[in-house]
């Protein structure tokens, strides 16, 4: 039997009301998360825009994200609908999709020109009070918090498409476009995290057969860094020109490993010349597809024991995607070193777990997409260009207030 290729949001009130009430404990019990924060001023920003039809925007580096946004519903006393991959509908034999529809999610799946979403997207803003919630960064999540992955096109094409449909309806009608900025942040006793972060890169070194001696916290996680590097490079058959440029190398594995899967997969249009993350987005668009078993599309793709190899090949390239080493040098925060931490433990050990931390929400100026809409019906190209990127400035000035906040929890000269 083909599965289902949309999955449509189906509200389930009663368990929207228990969500509601356990939202903390939800957030404790699946991804450790102690609390949320958002200062007053934000709180009333939120509870300005809930007579209206707002897109939110969020940044989304992680798995976390959503049901951190859903505190925003809470705090507006409204209803969000959620854009989610069509694969997640399908996680943990179903149990997932049936409870993300019921708050408030539906299906799209990426790449492809999925009418029936587009449709539901539209639908969605254009109601009286529309709330939808947009990740624009998408999939797959990079896991490290102070960095922000190009957009996907289309999330302020939606915006303007939204507003047409509302006009129809309403010739008074507004759409705002709320960018949204999540930092999480640790939440226990420094020396605690300090005592925490050696005994853990010690059983990893000791795993690896790496010395720990007389290494700085940076150096440490820079040395099983390498050992990764070096094993994946063996695998790959690749010769190493310059050992020590460690970005190049980076760089030469990652596009490798892209470009072998994409061959094996027999991914069409595949361009090697592509930056690596549009390769990435390509190839994982149509493993989706692989996953889902739709009759559409069945022969086209992959086996779902290639799509299996073929996803994990991909989750090293992105490894070596966003790991880079000038990100854990600039500023070796508790935050970094337990993204690049849980990355190692996943990789090495096969197993990783989050530690207690905070969510912190921050939210700037809402776009009013009216007031761009005259501009937009002379040059929409250049209108969605320059409002998408109006929007990932927004973010990225939030991010870097929070970055500036951060500090070193060991010092530079510390060493083991």
């Amino acid at each position: 039997m083909s599965t289902k290729s949309f999955i449509p949001p189906k509200f389930n009130y009663p368990l929207l009301w228990l969500t509601d009430f356990s939202l903390p404990f939800l957030l404790k019990a699946v991804h450790n998360i102690d609390g949320v924060e958002i200062s007053e001023e934000d709180k009333k920003t939120i509870k300005s825009l809930r007579k209206h039809r707002v897109i939110i925007v969020s940044n989304h580096p992680t798995t976390q994200e959503p049901p951190v946004v859903y505190t925003l519903a809470n705090i507006m006393s409204s209803r969000f609908h959620y854009m989610a991959s069509r694969e997640v509908f399908d996680w943990g034999g179903g149990f997932v999709g049936d409870f993300i529809q019921a708050i408030g999610a539906y299906s799209v799946i990426a790449g492809t020109n999925d009418k029936d979403s587009l449709k539901a997207t539209r639908e969605i803003i254009s109601a009286p009070e529309g709330k939808l919630v947009l990740f624009p960064e998408g999939e797959p999540t990079s896991g490290l918090n102070d960095t922000l992955l190009p957009f996907q096109p289309g999330v302020a094409q939606l915006g303007f498409w939204g507003l047409e449909d509302s006009i129809k309806k309403d010739p008074n009608a507004q759409v705002y476009i709320l960018p949204v900025f999540i930092k999480y942040k640790m939440n226990a006793k420094e020396d605690i995290m300090k005592k925490d972060l050696d005994a853990s890169l010690t059983i990893l070194e000791n795993k690896m057969g790496i010395s720990k001696t007389g290494k700085t916290i940076v150096e440490r996680f820079l040395s099983i860094g390498r050992r990764l590097l070096e094993k994946e490079e063996r695998e790959y058959g690749i010769e190493i020109e310059n050992p020590e440029d460690f970005n190049y190398r980076m760089g030469k594995i990652r596009h490798t490993i892209l470009d072998n899967i994409a061959k094996k997969i027999e991914l069409p249009k595949y361009d090697p010349t592509e930056n690596a993350i549009v390769k990435l987005r390509k190839v994982l668009s149509f493993l989706e597809l692989a996953t889902l078993d739709l009759e559409n599309v069945k022969d086209k793709v992959p086996s779902k024991e290639v799509a299996k190899w073929a996803r994990k090949a991909a989750q090293k390239a992105y490894d070596f995607i966003t790991m880079q080493i000038d990100y854990i040098k600039e500023l070796p925060s508790s935050e970094r070193l337990y993204e690049w931490l849980y990355r190692y433990e996943q990789e090495i050990l096969g197993e990783t777990k989050m530690r207690p931390h905070l969510a912190k929400i921050r939210i700037s100026t809402p776009i009013l997409v009216n007031t761009l809409y005259d501009s937009y019906k002379k040059d929409k190209k250049k209108l969605v260009q320059d409002t998408t990127q109006n929007l990932r400035n927004k973010l990225e000035n939030l991010l870097n207030e929070e970055k500036s906040l951060a500090k070193e929890i060991f010092s530079s000269d510390h060493r083991f």
